[in-house]
C-alpha cells in the first residue's frame, strides 16, 4: 500500500470521525522522536510462500476452530489483547499490532523478549507513547501511522489494530491472510468501537479486493458493506 492510495480513504476516515489530522501527524513526529532504534518488517519472514493469520481480539479466538487455524500458520500477527489470549492457550504471536490502549504490559514484555511490536501513532494516544515507548526495546518496536509515513515510521494501511495486521501482512507479500478471533457483532463492544468496525469490514473488504481474494470472515456480510468510500479494484 503507497500512501496516495491510501490517503483518500483515510481523509473519509477523518471526516466520519471528526479526527484532526494535524495531531496524527504531531504523535507521528512524537513516536519519531523517542527511537533510537527501530524493527525492520522485512525481518519478521513474511513472504509469497507464507500464511498469516490475523488474530483479532473478539471471543470467537478461544474457540478450537479459530484457535487451531493460528496454530496452523506461518506466521501469527496479532491485534492488542488477541496476544494475551493466543498466550494463554500456548501459541505465541510473531508480532502484535496495537496503538497502546489496553496492554501496555505486553507490549514492553514482547519487545525485550525480542518479538516485534507494531506501535500505533494518532492523534488520540500521545500520553500512552510517551510512557510506554521509552521502556520498550526500540529495536522490536515498529512505528506506524495512518497519516503520511516519516522517518522510521511506516504507513501500509489500515485503521483498527486488527485491520492494520492484515494490511501489514499484505504489504510484505502473505501469500494467504486467514483470520481468527474477529467478531464483527461482537455485543460486548460499545458504540463507538462498533463504527470503528464498520471500518475495519469495509477496509477487509477492500484489502481482498487488492489481493482478488475472497475472506472467509466476510462470508454472508459482503453485501451489507458501505463501499462508497474505498476505491474497490474491479473484480
Amino acid at each position: 500500500m503507497k500512501f496516495d492510495e491510501w490517503e483518500p480513504v483515510y481523509e473519509a476516515i477523518l471526516r466520519d470521525f471528526g479526527y484532526d489530522r494535524a495531531g496524527d501527524e504531531q504523535v507521528r513526529d512524537r513516536l519519531a522522536s523517542l527511537l533510537e532504534d527501530s524493527f525492520d518488517p522485512a525481518e519478521l519472514g513474511i513472504g509469497p510462500e507464507t500464511t498469516v493469520a490475523v488474530a483479532g481480539a473478539g471471543p470467537s479466538l478461544e474457540t478450537d476452530r479459530d484457535l487451531e487455524r493460528a496454530r496452523e500458520a506461518d506466521v501469527v500477527v496479532a491485534a492488542s489483547t488477541a496476544v494475551d489470549t493466543l498466550a494463554s492457550h500456548g501459541i505465541d504471536a510473531d508480532c502484535m499490532v496495537t496503538d497502546l490502549d489496553k496492554n501496555p504490559e505486553t507490549v514492553i514484555r514482547l519487545t525485550d523478549r525480542g518479538v516485534p511490536v507494531a506501535v500505533h501513532a494518532h492523534g488520540d494516544n500521545r500520553e500512552a507513547i510517551r510512557d510506554v515507548v521509552p521502556d520498550c526495546d526500540h529495536g522490536y518496536v515498529l512505528p506506524t501511522t495512518q497519516a503520511a509515513p516519516r522517518g522510521p515510521v511506516r504507513n501500509a494501511g489500515g485503521f483498527t489494530d486488527g485491520d492494520r495486521a492484515a494490511f501489514l501482512a499484505d504489504h510484505l507479500g502473505a501469500a494467504r491472510l486467514t483470520f481468527v478471533g474477529w467478531d464483527f457483532e461482537d455485543p460486548a463492544v460499545d458504540p463507538p468501537k462498533a463504527r470503528k468496525l464498520e471500518w475495519a469490514e469495509r477496509l477487509l473488504y477492500w484489502l481482498e479486493s487488492r489481493r482478488d481474494e475472497r475472506f472467509d470472515v466476510l462470508d454472508g456480510r459482503r453485501d451489507s458493506i458501505e463501499t462508497s468510500a474505498i476505491p474497490l479494484e474491479s473484480r
